[in-house]
C-alpha cells in the first residue's frame, strides 16, 4: 500500500507535496520499500557514498567508480538529482562543467550508508579470517 505521493522542489532539494505527475515519488507503508526506492539499485548508494560532504564533476565520480558506464552513471545522477538528494550545478563555460554534491536531504542518509559500510567490513573481515 502506498500513502503519499510527494515532489522534488529542484530549486531548494526540499520535498514538497506536488501534482505534477512527472515528480511524483510513491512512499510505501514498509519503510525499506520507502528507502530503496530512493537508494536501491547498484550504484546509487556508491555515489553518495563516494560524494560525501565533496562536491565532484562527472569524470571525478566516472574514475572513483570505473566499473560504471558513462550513459549508466548519467542515468543514476539524474535520478538522485530528481530525488533531491544530490544537487547539480551547470556553470555557463566551454568546456561545459557540472558539479555534483549531496544536499541537505542525501545527508540524512549519512547513519544509513556509516552503516552499510560496517557491516561489508565486518563481511569481509569474516570471510577473509576463514
Amino acid at each position: 500500500m502506498y500513502l503519499l505521493l510527494f515532489g522534488n522542489d529542484e530549486n531548494s532539494g526540499n520535498h514538497k507535496v506536488t501534482n505534477n505527475m512527472t515528480d511524483f515519488k510513491e512512499i510505501s507503508d514498509c519503510p525499506i520499500t520507502t528507502t530503496l526506492g530512493y537508494i536501491g539499485g547498484r550504484w546509487k548508494t556508491i555515489i553518495l557514498y563516494i560524494l560525501g560532504d565533496r562536491t565532484l564533476r562527472f569524470g571525478e565520480i566516472s574514475a572513483r567508480i570505473p566499473a560504471i558506464s558513462r550513459k549508466v552513471l548519467t542515468e543514476q545522477l539524474k535520478q538522485l538529482v530528481r530525488d533531491g538528494l544530490l544537487s547539480r550545478k551547470k556553470y555557463n563555460e566551454t568546456p561545459p562543467r557540472v558539479e555534483y554534491k549531496v544536499t541537505d536531504f542525501g545527508k540524512s542518509l549519512h547513519n544509513v550508508l556509516m552503516e552499510m559500510e560496517k557491516w561489508g567490513d565486518q563481511v569481509k573481515k569474516s570471510i577473509l579470517d576463514k
